[in-house]
């Protein structure tokens, strides 16, 4: 499992993730014995932090590039509409089982994760909720410890990078499932 994390301030968005890979239950795997490998992806201006299946890097930034065009992912509409078509390329043409919790309401495409870009900061939960943060957000194993973390120095904090470094490293600390090194980008804001 990893953690993720994004927030935005002073006209500045940040995103970042840890670098552990879990192999089961008890194997760990650090990020120096692969090359290449990043829970970060750059997909037009946006960023994404991924989680989940050591897969899911690779069917984004298979599916994405041939897209008629890059999505603009600058609204949560926009954001949905273009998981709603991936969900549906994700059941053909990348094998993917949906199945999770027969009570949920919705088919689950399996995939969490974080968006920056310059129109904001958002998240998207497996069953394709769109949320978009004012400040920041946190998802994964150390999720609570980062989020703790990043409300802590939020008020104090002067950049939104430093939000996401104390979130992470929180979860890192605290957390079994989450490790360093970081990964952290930043992106400009747009003025609304």
């Amino acid at each position: 499992m990893s953690t993720i994390a994004v927030a935005k301030k002073n006209g500045i968005a940040a995103i970042g993730a840890d670098t552990l890979t879990s192999c089961g239950e008890q194997q760990r795997e650090r990020m120096e014995m692969y090359e290449g490998k990043s829970k970060l992806l750059a997909v037009g201006e946006s960023t994404f932090a991924v989680m989940g299946n050591c897969s899911w890097p690779l069917v984004l930034t298979h599916y994405l590039p041939q897209m008629a065009e890059t999505p603009a992912l600058d609204s949560q509409q926009a954001i949905f509409n273009t998981f709603l078509d991936l969900h549906r390329a994700l059941k053909e043409d990348y094998f993917l089982c949906p199945t999770e919790d027969k009570d949920d309401e919705f088919e689950p495409s399996q995939l969490n994760c974080l968006i920056a870009n310059p129109s904001g900061i958002y998240g998207i939960d497996t069953l394709r909720s769109v949320l978009k943060f004012s400040m920041y957000y946190a998802m994964g194993a150390g999720d609570m410890y980062a989020l703790g973390a990043m409300r802590a120095v939020y008020p104090s904090a002067a950049t939104a990078e430093e939000v996401v470094r104390a979130g992470l490293e929180a979860a890192c600390y605290f957390d079994g499932s989450t490790g360093l090194p970081l990964e952290i980008r930043t992106v400009k804001l747009r003025v609304e």
